[in-house]
């Protein structure tokens, strides 16, 4: 899963809790680690430079424990470049530290930490707060998971894929990498729909989310059923090739399954089982274009990959065709 909007369909509550711990003292990493035992995931960064390395390895961390003071970046700069490269992302901060003024709690609230501990510490309070805090993470998130996810199929809906694609636009603008989207939906789906009834319908979108599902592999890829029997796949970090690729063996997939299912999914009126269309789409952003701009390139592909014959994947501009209807 990804820190923010819909992850993936396992149960957090399932696993332990990924804790950073961040000091450049060895003395007080082991202080952390025996004040919360065993049941917990741990990840160590001495400096605040490793610290958001792993941030950016690691996008399954449930709490950060941070020191202030340390050699090259200080906290408070560690919880102003994560806020700022990761703004999605809702990864709480404790600072742990000997600076007890009020001014750097102030400071440190301000920033976005959600607790300040103040050495010495209480071993049992320290647990005590990690776990509150874990636990309101990963209540929030499931929260998020029903309202970000598309209730019959489980993939993300459309509101979740498009705050999700503006922030991976910002992300890829401001790194220069590619960011890859590809649409696809169901080739005469409505006459499928018609023939099978809305359970049939309904049960092969599901289906056709699942496949969709199994063919992304990093945590940071999105599924989204974009509406009615359309989807998308947003893919960072992944070039117009890649996409391709992608998008190709999730066509076979498809292709292979429902017509490993038996006559009853053939579709009246259609040449065969049912099938999918897709367009693909990748760029590294320019300052003066938006996330429209690759949705509309991607769609544009999709419609020529109807307008060819269907069943099949565009991922290029040669040759589209004139405008006109596709059912």
């Amino acid at each position: 899963m990804t820190a923010w909007g819909p992850p993936d369909h396992h149960d957090l509550h399932e696993q332990p809790p990924r804790v950073l711990l961040v000091d450049d003292a060895p003395i007080n990493l082991q202080l952390l680690a025996s004040a919360l035992g065993r049941g917990y995931e741990l990840h160590v960064a001495r400096d605040g430079a490793a610290a958001l390395d792993c941030i950016r390895r690691e996008p399954d961390l449930d709490l950060v424990l941070l020191d202030i003071h340390m050699p090259g970046l200080d906290g408070f700069e560690v919880l102003t470049w994560l806020r700022e490269e990761f703004p999605e992302r809702r990864l709480p901060v404790i600072f742990v530290t000997a600076a007890g003024d009020e001014q750097a709690q102030t400071d440190g609230f301000a920033l976005g930490a959600v607790d300040y501990i103040v050495r010495p510490f209480s071993l049992p309070v320290v647990r005590a707060r990690v776990q509150t805090h874990v636990a309101l993470k990963r209540q929030t998130e499931h929260l998020e998971r029903l309202a970000w996810l598309d209730g019959l199929t489980g993939a993300a809906n459309r509101r979740s894929f498009d705050q999700r694609l503006a922030a991976e636009w910002r992300r890829a603008l401001r790194n220069r990498t590619p960011l890859g989207l590809v649409l696809f939906d169901l080739d005469y789906f409505k006459a499928y729909n018609d023939r099978h009834g809305h359970p049939g319908g309904d049960d092969c979108l599901r289906r056709i989310a699942a496949l969709g599902q199994q063919s992304i592999r990093r945590p940071g890829d999105l599924i989204a059923r974009y509406g009615g029997e359309e989807f998308a796949l947003l893919l960072p970090d992944t070039d117009l090739a890649g996409a391709h690729g992608l998008a190709e063996r999730l066509r076979r997939r498809v292709e292979t399954c429902f017509a490993c299912s038996g006559g009853d999914c053939n579709v009246r009126g259609a040449p065969g089982p049912m099938t999918l269309s897709a367009g693909c789409a990748s760029r590294v952003p320019g300052f003066n274009e938006d996330p429209m701009t690759l949705i509309l390139e991607a769609d544009r592909r999709l419609y020529a990959a109807k307008v060819a014959g269907r069943n099949r994947v565009v991922a290029t501009d040669d040759a589209l065709p004139a405008a006109g209807g596709v059912a």
